[in-house]
């Protein structure tokens, strides 16, 4: 069974950080492209972040180019993201996902249950 689980989200003011982990279990965490999601209050899901099998190649939904990293620990399968320089329009709940298709696309066939990330003053 397909299992991802997320953790690390919370309240943070303007600017500061956070770093979201999920733990994968079920696959050969290694063979499959991850990815963020989110979903703000009102909105539908929307992409976030892709990462290779490898890890060495990443990409990012403009709006969080030069904050966001998202990075695995194949060995531990985890992923992560962090985040720097928080918005309020990050507010959000954060899942991870597994992809399908290319690596950089936004397609994924399992997500988890997902970590509340407010921002706010």
């Amino acid at each position: 069974e397909v299992q991802l689980v997320e953790s690390g989200g919370g309240l943070v003011q303007p600017g500061e950080s956070l770093r979201l982990s999920c733990v994968a279990s079920g696959f050969t965490f290694s063979s499959y492209a991850m990815r963020w999601v989110r979903q703000a209050p009102g909105k539908g899901l929307e992409w976030v972040s892709s990462v290779s099998t490898g890890g060495t190649l990443t990409n990012y939904r403009d709006s969080v180019k030069g904050r966001f990293t998202i990075s695995r620990d194949n060995a531990h399968g985890t992923l992560y993201l962090q985040m720097n320089n928080l918005k309020p329009e990050d507010t959000a709940v954060y899942y991870c996902a597994r992809g399908t298709g290319i690596w950089y696309g936004n397609a994924y066939d399992y997500r988890g249950q997902g970590t509340q990330v407010t921002v706010s003053s």
